[in-house]
């Protein structure tokens, strides 16, 4: 895909994460010009892109309208790729088809995401065990360039991660693919984050009165992205624990990663086991032994900063994973897949 000759379609603009869509594509260097064609419900009304974000009043051009859905719109359009910030019910009707009318689609739902039917078994799919979901998803690559960078460069589906699932993954992947750790005593995940996790649409336990000035922890054993940690890290539910909490910020993530090693280790090692992973990941940035991420130092970029602390002892370390939810976390990692997919530098239109 060049420059020029290729049509992206956002679907699900009015969100959170659809905001931040079309803010970075409308800027970015490679859609110059060519503006993104943004959808609506079908049958919606035609409605002004910044009447929706008056935020992005300035890189969007006055005319440019979020349009109603139809298929023969994207076939006028040349639409060649289509981003689905849409729930999971909606992308799980609408990838099969898109990939039908032959399109490259990136899914930000968890609709795609999970290979195992008991991980999946919680979104409870209505269309679940049927041939052309099962096609589908034989078809669909985990979003997350980190690690399946060659499979996402060739991929017509790809499911983007979750946002505590990047953000864990990230954090343990090098540790867990080198061997060291010891999954005897089980590995703690506390992670929290802003409150633009949940969507935009409220609910009892993400209205100002109940989250601001509190935190709570939720979905116990229960969370959706747990099956993500499971399958990317080839772990059994045994072998980890992830309890998520509602941060009282509007974005990021933090997650704290408890760990023990197989054998001693120094954390001039540690250090290098994650460096050397990822050498060749742009948006990940390590930090040596002893300085600790902090969502502020995330909010608002594409990036997941990654530090610890290793004990005395040399055996337990503390990993620290932030990252922007709505970003690394959902749209940015969106079009950093849309990069990988398109043969451009990952880091397009992302710093």
């Amino acid at each position: 895909m060049k420059q020029g000759q290729t049509q992206i379609a956002v679907m699900g603009v009015t969100g959170y994460a659809g905001a931040e869509l079309a803010r970075l594509l409308l800027r970015h260097p490679r859609l110059a010009g060519n503006p993104s064609l943004f959808l609506g419900r079908e049958g919606s009304a035609r409605e002004s892109l910044t009447a929706i974000h008056p935020q992005l009043a300035g890189l969007s051009p006055d005319q440019l309208c979020v349009e109603p859905f139809s298929w023969d719109l994207l076939a006028a359009r040349g639409v060649k790729a289509l981003l689905l910030a849409t729930p999971h019910e909606q992308s799980r009707k609408w990838v099969p088809e898109a990939l039908s009318h032959g399109l490259r689609v990136i899914d930000l739902s968890g609709a795609w995401r999970l290979e195992d039917p008991w991980n999946r078994a919680i979104y409870k799919f209505s269309d679940e065990g049927s041939p052309i979901a099962a096609k589908t998803q034989a078809e669909a690559v985990y979003g997350l360039p980190e690690l399946h960078h060659a499979a996402i460069a060739k991929a017509r589906l790809v499911a983007n991660p979750g946002c505590y699932a990047t953000a864990i993954i990230l954090a343990l992947k090098p540790l867990v693919s080198a061997g060291w750790v010891g999954l005897d005593r089980g590995i703690v995940c506390d992670a929290k984050s802003g409150v633009s996790g949940a969507g935009k649409e409220p609910t009892a336990k993400t209205h100002f009165m109940y989250a601001a000035d509190n935190l709570s922890a939720y979905a116990l054993f229960a969370h959706r992205h747990t099956g993500e940690l499971l399958e990317q890290l080839e772990l059994t539910a045994d072998d980890i624990t992830f309890t998520p909490h509602l941060l009282p910020i509007p974005r990021g993530i933090l997650a704290t990663v408890y760990v023990t090693f197989r054998e001693r280790h120094t954390a001039e090692e540690v250090e290098a086991c994650l460096r050397d992973f990822y050498t060749d990941s742009p948006m990940v940035r390590v930090h040596s032994a002893g300085h600790l991420p902090q969502i502020q130092h995330v909010a608002r970029t594409n990036f997941c900063d990654l530090g610890f602390q290793l004990a005395p002892d040399g055996r337990r370390a503390i990993v620290i994973s932030c990252l922007d939810n709505l970003l690394k976390g959902a749209a940015g990692q969106a079009v950093q897949n849309l990069n990988v997919m398109s043969g451009w530098q990952q880091t397009e239109g992302l710093l």
